[in-house]
């Protein structure tokens, strides 16, 4: 994956004056990015996209007017190729499978720190998709209640007691090309950790980490880590 153009260019979008102001100034020590304006709605943040152009936007959800999971499909509609990271106080999982739903590209809660923040933003312009690990567990718990495995993976029904989950699926499912490695850290993606956290578990390199997800990815035929991390709760790999 190439690395992204430097500095990246933000749109910050909260209703919250004194929180938006703290947090330009906070990204404006960072010389990898680039805050190129500011919003306290959605419809002042669409306005500020066509004129600015951003590459990706920090979106509020609890604002005046239209709340911001329901204008993220707007936002991305007016200018092609952008990048939305929802930053929110709601841990909401109702309002974290909206905003996903409407294209964002990932949902971060506002106790995250400055580190997780900016490695997060810089994910998200490589055209990965971060959740906060606080939403993920709910995520999973919301797709098992509406996704039934049965159904989506041809479980039989005694999948739930058998102690190898792999082996109450179908032979042709595409998680039975991935190596026994690849299949350790699917499990750890469906747990929300990163890269560096599951490179410390395993005790190998970050960069191997990646390149392990990249191929993990390529062959169940997925966009992102989140689907995986979906994808392996579904399969009970959780």
């Amino acid at each position: 994956m190439s690395e992204p153009c430097l500095p990246i260019r933000l749109l910050v979008v909260d209703d919250h004056n004194l929180f938006r102001r703290g947090l330009i100034a906070l990204l404006a020590q960072d010389r990898r990015f680039s805050v190129v304006g500011e919003a306290g709605d959605a419809a002042q943040a669409l306005i500020a996209v066509r004129q600015l152009q951003p590459d990706l936007v920090l979106l509020d959800n609890h604002m005046p007017g239209v709340h911001g999971v329901h204008a993220v499909a707007d936002l991305k509609a007016t200018h092609p190729g952008l990048r939305v990271l929802m930053l929110t106080v709601s841990e909401n999982v109702e309002d974290l499978a909206a905003g996903l739903r409407a294209g964002a590209d990932g949902y971060l809660v506002k106790t995250v720190n400055t580190e997780a923040l900016c490695d997060s933003i810089l994910k998200v312009w490589e055209g990965d998709s971060v959740i906060s690990p606080e939403m993920m567990g709910k995520l999973v718990g919301l797709l098992r209640r509406t996704s039934p495995a049965t159904a989506t993976t041809g479980a039989t029904p005694t999948a739930a007691a058998t102690s190898d989950p792999l082996a109450a699926l179908k032979p042709d499912d595409p998680i039975h090309t991935l190596s026994p490695r690849e299949t350790e850290i699917l499990k750890l993606i469906a747990k929300g950790e990163s890269n560096k956290l599951i490179g410390r578990a395993l005790g190998i390199a970050e960069t191997t980490v990646k390149i392990h997800v990249q191929h993990i990815l390529r062959k169940l035929n997925l966009s992102n880590r989140v689907h995986a991390a979906v994808y392996a709760s579904e399969r009970g790999l959780t």
